[in-house]
């Protein structure tokens, strides 16, 4: 088995990593650390949750020189969410080093990111446009940027960053390094890699974000009266070293957080009617470990990647499989193992067997102490079963526009369900489901995609007539 040691990281990096508990690196590692090391541009398309930010972190983090001035490397991220997970870890990376890691993102006073800026900063992470803002101000400035990284350029291009992605690389020197991460590498990617990269090498990862192999499985039958008393007789049991509590409305989420703080637990909420301050206070705190038990709704908790959870606890059911395994996939990452427990109430055990099915997995009975294999189910007889689609990762995808987000209190969960129910889709054939501000997309499959289109369409959620067309 490979270590990080054979990786060729140095002694600070190698005991930061044992500080967080970090045994063995994963593929995308193996793969793409050595490469960044010996100077190679590098293209890796992997989703989150496959240890992509270690991949391009420690490398990054091994040439930068801590007594350096100005700006040595720059992550750029399309989200401000990923911006802050992006900086916790660099700055857990290079702890031991005493490399400096300054964010910069919208939403947050300039002032103080422009007195971080002048303090130092080594490493920049930052979200597209407030780079840009603090780039024309003359607070940052990227003439000795020897490392640039693009996270997620897929989701940049989605949400139309790539002109401005392009301006900043124009400051950049053309003698830099660079890496482009992408869960998908769309023909617009594909040549931005072309006019950027030298010779790049590519790596490729399998979608194993949403692996559920390595999460033991468990289902606990309670009533709606009681579900509340069995959620704090778990917890008690399970005593996680952190844990996420899905649920599926904001209400809920903020019902079930104020229970949980008035029976003495630390508890904390996460959901999109929160104040986006309010939002990354409390991912800054569950990410660096200071909170252990996140009740959240699944929008809210989209692209949380966050290693040291070791449980997921399905308060309400998922409404597909699809979200069951986006769900308890926030555990069990990067090689470690991790526990999901859902809860159902007797009118609900149909749901849960539908899960297992159609994810392809098996669920076993909870109770204090039970361990299972976590291995998938790899032979399951269907009987009674409609036909469906299923996701076998090779069939064409379409993308489709949705004319609702976030601002509509759209959630990823809410689409899904659309989909299944107007068009007869298994809830697993819908994917890559993103939720914007005004916007939302997914990913069905190509031969599906006009009928999705037709009968999907004229739907109302949340007072919202839903229009889909195809993506240009």
């Amino acid at each position: 088995m490979t270590t990080f040691t054979d990786l060729g990281l140095s002694e600070p990096l190698l005991a930061a990593l044992r500080d967080v508990g970090y045994e063995s690196p994963s593929p995308i590692q193996v793969q793409t650390i050595p490469l960044l090391l010996g100077g190679s541009d590098v293209i890796g398309q992997a989703q989150t949750g496959t240890g992509k930010t270690a991949a391009f972190g420690l490398p990054m983090i091994e040439y930068v020189d801590p007594e350096g001035e100005g700006v040595q490397a720059l992550v750029l991220t399309p989200t401000r969410e990923l911006c802050i997970q992006v900086t916790q870890a660099l700055r857990t990376y290079g702890a031991r080093k005493g490399v400096d890691v300054v964010a910069v993102f919208g939403g947050a006073p300039i002032r103080s990111q422009q007195a971080q800026l002048k303090g130092g900063g080594q490493i920049v992470v930052g979200t597209v446009g407030r780079v840009l803002d603090l780039i024309s101000r003359r607070a940052l400035m990227l003439h000795s940027c020897r490392f640039l990284v693009l996270d997620e350029a897929d989701e940049m291009l989605d949400l139309g960053f790539f002109e401005d992605v392009e301006k900043i690389i124009g400051l950049t020197p053309g003698s830099r390094q660079t890496a482009l991460f992408s869960a998908t590498i769309p023909p617009e990617v594909r040549g931005l890699a072309d006019r950027y990269l030298l010779d790049p090498v590519t790596v490729k990862v399998k979608a194993a974000t949403l692996t559920i192999d390595t999460v033991e499985q468990f289902a606990l039958e309670t009533s709606g009266r009681e579900k509340n008393d069995t959620l704090v007789r778990v917890l008690e049991a399970e005593r996680p070293e952190q844990a996420i509590v899905f649920v599926r409305t904001k209400i809920r989420c903020d019902q079930l957080h104020r229970t949980l703080r008035d029976r003495g637990w630390d508890v904390k909420a996460l959901h999109g009617d929160m104040s986006q301050g309010s939002r990354d206070g409390v991912m800054i705190g569950f990410k660096s470990g200071r909170v252990p038990v996140l009740v959240a709704t699944d929008v809210a908790a989209r692209g949380l990647d966050i290693t040291s959870v070791t449980h997921v606890i399905n308060f309400d059911v998922p409404t597909s499989p699809d979200v069951y395994v986006h769900r308890i996939g926030r555990t069990g990452r990067v090689g470690r193992s991790g526990r999901a427990i859902t809860f159902f109430e007797p009118r609900q055990k149909r749901e849960v067997e539908a899960i297992e099915r159609h994810a392809n997995t098996s669920i076993a009975p909870w109770k204090p102490g039970a361990r299972v294999d976590p291995s998938p189910v790899q032979e399951r007889p269907r009987r009674h079963e409609k036909p469906h689609v299923a996701r076998n990762g090779s069939e064409p995808q379409v993308k489709l526009i949705v004319n609702a987000g976030r601002a509509s209190g759209i959630e990823v969960a809410d689409l899904v369900s659309a989909v299944t129910a107007g068009a007869g889709l298994d809830g697993e054939a819908v994917r890559n489901v993103r939720v914007l501000d005004r916007f939302s997309f997914l990913e069905v499959p190509a031969a599906e995609a006009d009928r999705v289109v037709d009968q999907v369409g004229g739907t109302t959620i949340r007072g919202e007539r839903l229009t889909l067309e195809r993506a240009r």
